[in-house]
């Protein structure tokens, strides 16, 4: 089978991508894909990797638009597999295309965001995308996405059906195992943390902003475009010694177990896997109730009747606090409610690990060796 992405540079999707490949390389032929030559994540030795292309991630989006036939032409040429699962949008739309171009694989994409949320700005690239996803997706042999409401909203926005949902799967037998390495930055007093590439999406200004008001620090993992404004907008804030941008970490497991709590902003999402990851090192976690994912994982069954209290605003979910999307005040009373309330930490760190296992490699690796073998 081949599996296609973008790169395999640090995110969600990608450490996904290759925790699916670690896992099933040993039953299968593997052959990874890839647009850009950036590896971030451990892959078996003997994998055998294509490069398309070695994509400028500054190009125009008209340039991204107009490669895409030779792209699908080049991945119909190098791809025999019986089988070709892709990841994101723009490997996506090439694998559609190929097998439009007579590729003889199963076509399988795999949405990992909210289409409607990401391209919903009205701009000349969220039309196209837009279109994209609605043209091209319905050609698929199977269309999967990350979380049931990625699923919905293919399915109430792009006129998609059967829409198959493949929650993130995860290694927590070595997420424990790294959990436990050694850290090199001092933890000084209550230690919130947070993980995510800096960009809008991700909000870290909203935790810079409510963490001002705690008696508290604040870990930032995660590098991107949006790095020197926030250094700049934490030194304007005066919130140098409490505030830390930690850059990319391989290992962020480590800085996580050492926290005292996880914090999430984004405004949305597809499936957040730090929430997942922060489950399994043992952490409480407060989140914004953004679409979509958070609410599925920290309030499973999605009805009122399964929270544990209501605090103006604030919901006390099975497995971690929802606050509204983009509200620093509520979000600031969160932070100082779990912060001043050790009973309650304790209660969430018990429930954290129940509720990560649901995501377990064993629990969802079945459901994707289903659909390859179908």
């Amino acid at each position: 089978m081949s599996i296609f992405l973008y790169s395999l540079a640090a995110g969600g999707a990608e450490r996904v991508a290759a925790t699916l490949i670690n896992r099933l390389e040993p039953g299968y032929d593997i052959t990874l894909f890839l647009m850009r030559s950036s590896i971030f994540y451990d892959l078996p030795k003997d994998i055998r990797i294509v490069y398309l292309e070695d994509s400028d991630p500054r190009e125009s989006g008209i340039m991204k638009l107009l490669k895409l036939p030779l792209l699908a032409w080049r991945y119909k040429r190098y791809n025999d597999a019986p089988v070709s699962l892709s990841f994101m949008n723009r490997p996506n739309y090439v694998n559609v295309l190929a097998k439009l171009f007579g590729m003889r694989s199963k076509v399988i994409v795999s949405e990992r965001s909210t289409p409607s949320q990401m391209y919903g700005d009205g701009s000349l690239q969220s039309k196209i995308n837009r279109f994209l996803i609605r043209a091209l997706y319905a050609k698929a042999d199977v269309v999967t996405s990350n979380s049931l409401g990625n699923s919905r909203d293919l399915e109430e926005h792009f006129g998609l059906r059967g829409v198959v949902t493949l929650n993130n799967l995860f290694d927590l037998e070595r997420i424990g195992q790294l959990s436990q390495e050694l850290v090199t930055v001092e933890k000084k007093r209550f230690t919130f943390i947070t993980v995510g590439r800096l960009d809008a999406n991700k909000n870290h200004r909203l935790l810079i902003d409510a963490v001002r008001n705690v008696d508290a620090d604040l870990w930032i993992i995660g590098d991107g475009e949006l790095r020197s404004s926030l250094e700049q907008y934490i030194s304007e804030s005066g919130l140098e010694d409490r505030v830390v941008l930690l850059g990319q970490r391989p290992n962020p497991f480590a800085y996580i177990s050492k926290a005292d709590c996880f914090v999430f902003s984004s405004l949305h999402e597809g499936f957040p896997n730090v929430l997942v990851e922060a489950l399994a090192c043992g952490l409480p976690v407060i989140s914004t109730d953004c679409p979509n994912g958070p609410r599925e994982i920290l309030a499973p069954s999605g009805t009122k009747e399964t929270l544990l209290g209501f605090n103006d605003g604030i919901e006390r979910a099975r497995y971690g606090i929802l606050v509204p999307n983009g509200n620093e005040i509520r979000m600031t009373e969160a932070m100082e409610l779990i912060a001043g309330n050790m009973e309650m930490r304790e209660e969430y760190g018990n429930r954290a690990g129940e509720r990560s296992r649901d995501y377990g490699i064993e629990n969802i690796i079945h459901q994707y060796e289903e659909l390859i073998n179908s």
